[in-house]
């Protein structure tokens, strides 16, 4: 039987793991062309965007780069109006919307929200946030753009955001149980399954997960997650599971790769990611391939280049 070998690098700690074609494994896709960490990524007609975060000097980025998993290369897209470090990213109806961002300095926080369409390579701006905010996250349900979490001028967030197209407007739904940012998401059949993060730096980390129901506008809480992590990043797989990578503490990035079955509401942890890294995006595309790029390999340092693909089986 055909196996992989595969090499993880974890706090210091070379580990081999092999899988067979049974299994699910790891394989490396084309560099990304702008080392980054803190990025924001989705995929829109089936081409992968990570846009800003800090660059290689560790200023905030306007890049825009995009990945087609089909040919395994690179281009770039047209850069952000603004350098963006913490923002999130989702994609509807074949535009970007890219919500909010920064993070260490309080006073530059965004309360911006760009439009980019790919049919013209522009970007617009839509109404602003209520407040201005970053290290948050955000999905579309339904045609709805949910931003949820992260870090205003003066504390760690409980907000629900929801973002009507059609009209540009902003509303406040029902608040998040627990006050988070450096947090992920993902959506399956209509619900917004909220992960991780952390309360007030990366000693703060938690492994809470929330599912918001947009129909009744509630909030339920879920089995937490097998670690606890903040600086993550999930995808939502073609077998309607979550998968979530990454992350940071203290002592060290975290290599984890852990799903969740919202049918069991149980959590099992997976072939970990060869390299541990924070401030990642991770992308499932349409060819059930989760691919996860960029981050940081020390807690709170520079960004890299990497782009591991994840091999569900």
């Amino acid at each position: 039987m055909f196996a992989v070998c595969v090499v993880s690098i974890s706090s210091g700690q070379i580990v081999m793991s092999s899988s067979s074609t049974t299994e699910s494994f790891w394989t490396t896709g084309a560099p990304l062309p702008s080392p980054r960490s803190e990025i924001a990524g989705a995929i829109l007609e089936s081409k992968i965007y990570i846009i800003g975060g800090f660059d290689e000097s560790g200023r905030s980025s306007t890049t825009v780069d995009v990945y087609d998993p089909v040919t395994d290369q690179w281009t770039s897209a047209t850069p952000l109006p603004l350098p963006l470090d913490h923002s999130a990213t989702a994609s509807h109806d074949g535009k970007l919307y890219v919500v909010g961002g920064g993070y260490l300095n309080r006073d530059d926080l965004s309360n911006k929200l760009f439009i980019y369409d790919h049919t013209s390579n522009k970007w617009t701006e839509g109404a602003n946030l209520p407040t201005a905010r970053g290290a948050l996250t955000a999905n579309f349900i339904n045609g709805i753009l949910y931003a949820v979490g992260g870090v205003d001028k003066s504390e760690t967030l409980t907000s629900t955001l929801a973002y009507d197209p059609r009209n540009n407007t902003w509303t406040e739904k029902a608040p998040m149980p627990t006050a988070r940012e450096h947090l992920t998401s993902a959506t399956i059949n209509g619900k917004l399954y909220v992960i991780g993060g952390r309360t007030a730096g990366m000693s703060t980390n938690l492994d809470a997960n929330e599912v918001y129901d947009p129909a009744n506008n509630k909030w339920t809480i879920l089995q937490p997650m097998l670690s606890k992590r903040g600086g993550l990043a999930s995808a939502t797989a073609v077998n309607e599971t979550i998968y979530v990578f990454g992350g940071e503490q203290p002592s060290g990035t975290f290599n984890n790769n852990e799903k969740y079955d919202p049918d069991t509401n149980k959590w099992t942890s997976q072939e970990p990611m060869p390299t541990a890294r924070h401030g990642l995006a991770a992308v499932a595309a349409n060819d059930g391939k989760i691919y996860v790029i960029g981050g940081g390999r020390e807690p709170g340092g520079l960004g890299s280049n990497l782009n591991e693909i994840f091999h569900i089986r």
